[in-house]
């Protein structure tokens, strides 16, 4: 698998690119209810969280400003992993919480290496 090497930075800006893209369309969701309605009542606090969402995922799937943003975002995810799934059961599995989860440990990762070729913060 060492023919993967020279693309490392490649796959890494592809990391970040789908990772901001895809954060993006659960604020979308909240918000715009777009791409498809969300069934839950918007409190103060989802209306925050679709926000960070669309700004999230736009600022860290074009690169800008990445590092503090993707690590807002990783603090984020932490707390509505907790605060949303993390109260029902310790376990992602049965908690439904695999996706909060894994978007924190991916922002944490992005937050770490900063945003990489293909992005305005390298320009």
């Amino acid at each position: 698998m060492q023919f993967l090497d020279d693309y490392k930075p490649h796959t890494y800006a592809l990391l970040r690119i789908m990772t901001g893209f895809l954060f993006l369309w659960h604020g979308t969701q909240k918000l715009l209810g777009f791409p498809t309605e969300f069934t839950n009542p918007l409190s103060p606090m989802l209306y925050g969280a679709g926000s960070i969402e669309i700004i999230g995922g736009v600022l860290v799937m074009i690169g800008l400003f990445t590092r503090p943003a993707a690590f807002v975002y990783s603090g984020t995810m932490a707390v509505a992993y907790w605060m949303v799934h993390g109260m029902n059961d310790f376990f992602p599995l049965l908690n439904r919480g695999e996706l909060a989860a894994m978007y924190c440990f991916v922002f944490l990762f992005i937050a770490a290496n900063g945003a990489g070729i293909w992005s305005l913060d390298k320009k």
